[in-house]
This record gives C-alpha cells, sequence and structure tokens, in this order.
C-alpha cells in the first residue's frame, strides 16, 4: 500500500496552501508548525528553487487518544502534510498515518489512524474540488 496520499490541484501554490489550512480547520486539525525548504536552504546558502511546504497538523484529540493509549507513539505525530510545485502543477499530499502507525505494532491504533487518513485525505480532496468546481 502506498504511504502517500497525493492530488494535483488547479490553483497557485499560495491559493493551495490556504485552501488546504482552511479545510484543516474546518475539520478540527491545526497547523502546528509550517517549513517552507526552499527558505530554510538560501538561509544556509544553499541555492533550491522550488518552494516546498511542510505543515505539521494535529487534532488535539486524536493525539490525546493515541498517547493516552502509547505514549511511544508520539515520536509518529504530528501528521506530515505538503504542499509544492513541480513540472506538473502543484500538489498536495501526506504521510498516510495508518501506514506509519502500522509500523508500530499496535493493532488498537488502527482504526484510529485510518479515521485520520480519511479526514486528512478528504481535506486534500475538498480542496481539488473547490479549485475544479
Amino acid at each position: 500500500m502506498e504511504i502517500i496520499y497525493e492530488k494535483r490541484v488547479n490553483l497557485t501554490l499560495s491559493e493551495a496552501l490556504e485552501s488546504l489550512k482552511a479545510e484543516l480547520k474546518e475539520r478540527k486539525f491545526g497547523v502546528l508548525y509550517e517549513l517552507n525548504f526552499r527558505d530554510k536552504l538560501v538561509e544556509n546558502d544553499l541555492a533550491f528553487d522550488h518552494d516546498f511546504y511542510v505543515l505539521e497538523v494535529c487534532n488535539p484529540g486524536f493525539a490525546k487518544q493515541v498517547l493516552d493509549q502509547h505514549l511511544d507513539m508520539g515520536y509518529f505525530m504530528p501528521c506530515k502534510m505538503a504542499v509544492y510545485e513541480d513540472a506538473e502543477g502543484v500538489k498536495l499530499g501526506m504521510l498516510k498515518p495508518s501506514q506509519l502507525m502500522s509500523i508500530s505494532g499496535y493493532t488498537d491504533l488502527e482504526q484510529m489512524a485510518s479515521n485520520v487518513d480519511d479526514i486528512l485525505s478528504e481535506a486534500i480532496d475538498a480542496v481539488v474540488k473547490r479549485a475544479d468546481g
């Protein structure tokens, strides 16, 4: 099974980024951290021509449930999402929490991780649908 869920969207990079944040907020996921790799690399005198945003997102309720059950699962959190542009256009994606959690061996987290997959992929799909709308 694929570890990445990704969709192309007919928006500018900044429009896609802002739209994704709005969709996440509607689904009670907050952005804890936002990084543009280009900016960070340029800060270190490394030329990099592509904006590549990484968002670390979290739903406090889900996070608490996971950590209450298995504190060491904090290594897998928060969820990572990306917005970037390549030769094919602007893309939105995420690392699937269900795939990450599956390597932990904690079968009691499978359903919750699958639910988070669904919510985050719905946010991505909503951005794409609204752009095509």
